[in-house]
């Protein structure tokens, strides 16, 4: 099978999947929590923004470190790192020197591991199975967020968060082994043109930074309102979600890699967007927005493949799979956290969350213009 034909990718997808168990369970909860312990929406809102924006900054050290250390330390530091930061969200109590730390440990930590990691997938995987490969990956995570999301608003509730977040820290940590029987990636000290060539992939990512950040952080503070700010009733909405979306991934991951990505660019983002509306129309109604957040994880499983096939191979092919995710995740980052910010000042002045929830619908249409005109050069296969 396609999936699981590269015994390197299985090894990522195992530390993707583990890692996911975490991202799904602790990390879903991050913004929860944070309204839990008293930091109002707006500056939630702000404090992750300043997380993006730290990661902004710190980004041009992670090539000469790689340079030095080679790719698959850092993806292993990064892991170890960003494990930090959830024992330490237990100690945040309203805005204060917790929360300070707290967004500088996750700068740090998810600066070493998102760059390093997309370039150890992209530089480790195959492009002609390429939709596969991540179609499997999304598929995996979405299969353990059926079960993470409800095991952690179960010990938030019933251990408190030192155990919660304690144990996410801990399953991150596990998440790092596989990766130690995978190939190290070493990095060139020089490489002409590495940032032109990644000129088409920062605004791709700049897009999909301004949809997770408007249309997957403040969906979740805005459910988790709309559901009383109960961990358990919140665990048990993304964990139908999840349980929705599990088969999606591998569904367009099939259709990308038999050269159809410009029929299933707009399927995905069209589908996507309507479901964003969905969205928007159903949160002031507890059971209606469960039932379109569950429906909205169809159309995020159909994206992410179809965003991701496209920035990998640019990627592989381009002259330094680093070089190219350090600068591709730098505009993920100026685009989070300006539509962070931007959402952040929309609830200060008041505005409800409805409209606001519409706002991933700019990056979504400049995604899908990209997108399209990026597959429209691969030509279809019978």
């Amino acid at each position: 099978m396609a999936f699981f034909r590269n015994r390197t990718v299985n090894l990522l997808n195992l530390h993707y999947g583990i890692h996911s168990i975490a991202l799904t369970g602790g990390g879903a909860f991050f913004s929860a929590y944070l309204l839990r312990a008293g930091v109002s929406v707006p500056l939630v809102l702000v404090s992750l923004a300043s997380i993006f924006l730290g990661r902004l900054l710190i980004r041009p050290a992670v090539v000469p470190l790689a340079v030095r250390f080679g790719v698959r330390a850092l993806v292993i530091a990064g892991t170890c790192m960003s494990a930090m930061q959830y024992p330490l969200l237990a100690f945040v109590h309203g805005v204060g020197p917790a929360l300070f730390v707290l967004c500088a440990v996750s700068s740090a930590g998810d600066t070493l591991y998102w760059s390093t990691y997309h370039a150890y997938f992209a530089a480790l995987g195959e492009g002609e199975y390429r939709g596969h490969h991540v179609g499997a990956r999304e598929a995996i995570a979405a299969t353990v967020g059926v079960v993470s999301p409800l095991l952690t608003g179960f010990a938030l509730v019933r251990f408190g968060p030192f155990v919660a977040f304690g144990v996410t820290g801990f399953v991150l940590l596990v998440g790092a082994l596989p990766l130690f029987a995978t190939p190290d990636v070493r990095v060139k000290p020089q490489v002409p043109g590495a940032f032109r060539a990644s000129l088409s992939g920062i605004k791709l990512f700049l897009c999909d930074g301004w949809i997770v950040g408007t249309g997957y952080v403040v969906w979740q503070i805005a459910l988790f309102v709309s559901l009383d700010e109960n961990f358990l009733h919140f665990g048990g909405a993304l964990a139908l979600a999840a349980l929705v979306g599990a088969v999606a991934g591998m569904f367009l991951g099939r259709t990308i890699d038999s050269g159809h990505g410009t029929r299933m660019t707009a399927f995905a983002l069209g589908s996507f967007a309507c479901l964003i509306v969905l969205r928007a129309a159903a949160i002031r109604e507890p059971l209606l927005a469960v039932a379109a957040n569950a429906l909205a994880s169809v159309g995020s499983c159909l994206y992410a493949p179809t965003l991701m096939t496209a920035v990998y191979n640019q990627a592989q092919c381009a002259p330094c799979t680093l070089r190219f995710h350090v600068a591709t995740e730098g505009g993920w980052d100026v685009g989070c956290a300006s539509g962070l910010l931007i959402a952040a000042l929309l609830v200060s002045l008041g505005t409800p969350f409805p409209p606001v929830l519409l706002l991933p619908l700019l990056g979504l249409a400049a995604a899908f213009v990209q997108l399209r005109r990026y597959y429209a050069g691969i030509p279809a296969t019978p």
